[in-house]
């Protein structure tokens, strides 16, 4: 995963340019955005929730060119709803990406 926050970060910084504060916004927009998405996960308990939560996740994974969360997001989207396996998958992507 490390490799991939790298890439990430590479793909912010290019966004921001030299705007420090832009690129720390960028960020945090993402990790809200992703802390929303692995919360709503949590909680559904039916298809339709779990499906929808999926395809946000792996609609902002596509918009910020995380390839391996894009990759996590199909398997939640291929998995049943709740899977414990999936949601800590995705919550260790976050938190390698936050520390």
């Amino acid at each position: 995963m490390l490799y991939e926050n790298g890439a990430l970060d590479a793909t912010l910084a290019a966004a921001a340019g030299d705007d420090a504060a832009l690129l720390a916004e960028l960020r945090h927009a993402f990790v809200e955005s992703l802390e929303r998405q692995v919360d709503l996960l949590r909680r559904s308990r039916c298809d339709g929730n779990w499906n929808v939560a999926a395809m946000r996740l792996k609609g902002l994974a596509a918009s910020f060119h995380a390839s391996s969360l894009i990759f996590l997001a199909d398997e939640a989207i291929a998995s049943a709803p709740g899977d414990p396996a999936i949601i800590r998958k995705i919550e260790n992507f976050l938190f390698d990406f936050t520390t």
